[in-house]
């Protein structure tokens, strides 16, 4: 019997890879199980569905955000994020990474939803434990980008639900999440212009328009006055004390 090859080339040769395209598949595994695959430009990534893309259990646990939440509260005030944890740490985001592109590109937008928010879990609290502030802001740097898979997905799961309505809500948290790290980094200068904040407008006025959508009386006001918009404020107000006064 020969010798199974070890090299990729017929299967690398019958998947492609497109630049700048995002394609992932789901195939199953040895034993049945479904697995996902990611073509990138030097091969491909193989990850489980659940738990860890990469499949292990850190020390038992379903994640190693999961067993730094057990040592924290086993070690207490000793807790500390040393230079093992710190790498195990980026380790995780990049995997999570991955397949939440993965999920985004095979439109499973519920899975999306769930890595993007243990992403952002597990940067919260490694920002809170971080060892210095430059770590820190090293992930927190991306933090926009997963709050933008993060609603970009939760809308466009709202949207195959048949409801339009839910997905501009989606859109309208998320921009408001976004905002608040804008402001808390001292950039709100710069929010409007933001490319992933302009993308996520545009989605929304776009479903607007579609489906003849107007965001409620209250989210108006709140973003006139986000916006400085005083004179738009004060007709809203007024909106709002006429229908006040014909629903008495």
């Amino acid at each position: 019997m020969g010798k199974r090859p070890q090299h990729l080339d017929r299967f690398l040769e019958d998947w492609p890879y497109e630049f700048g395209e995002v394609t992932a598949r789901c195939v199953s595994g040895a034993d049945g199980r479904q697995v996902i695959q990611l073509r990138i430009d030097l091969g491909v990534l193989q990850m489980e569905t659940t738990g860890r893309p990469d499949g292990r259990r850190p020390d038992g646990a379903e994640t190693y955000y999961d067993r730094l939440m057990s040592l924290a509260f086993e070690e207490g005030e000793a807790f500390e994020l040393d230079d093992e944890r710190c790498v195990e740490i980026d380790r995780e985001f990049v995997q999570f990474y991955h397949r939440r592109l993965a999920w985004l590109a095979l439109r499973e937008f519920e899975n999306a939803v769930q890595d993007a928010d243990h992403t952002l879990a597990l940067m919260d609290f490694s920002s809170a434990h971080a060892p210095d502030e430059e770590w820190a802001d090293l992930h927190e740097q991306y933090r926009p980008f997963v709050l933008f898979h993060r609603t970009q997905a939760a809308a466009l799961r709202e949207l195959e639900l048949s409801r339009p309505e839910h997905a501009v809500a989606a859109l309208n948290e998320g921009l408001c999440k976004m905002r608040q790290v804008f402001v808390r980094h001292d950039l709100l200068e710069d929010f409007e212009d933001d490319e992933l904040v302009v993308k996520l407008v545009d989605m929304k006025e776009t479903l607007s328009e579609q489906h003849d959508l107007e965001a409620p009386l209250s989210q108006q006001l709140a973003e006139a006055i986000a916006e400085e918009q005083y004179e738009l404020a004060a007709e809203i107000r007024d909106r709002i004390a006429r229908r006040a006064g014909a629903d008495a």
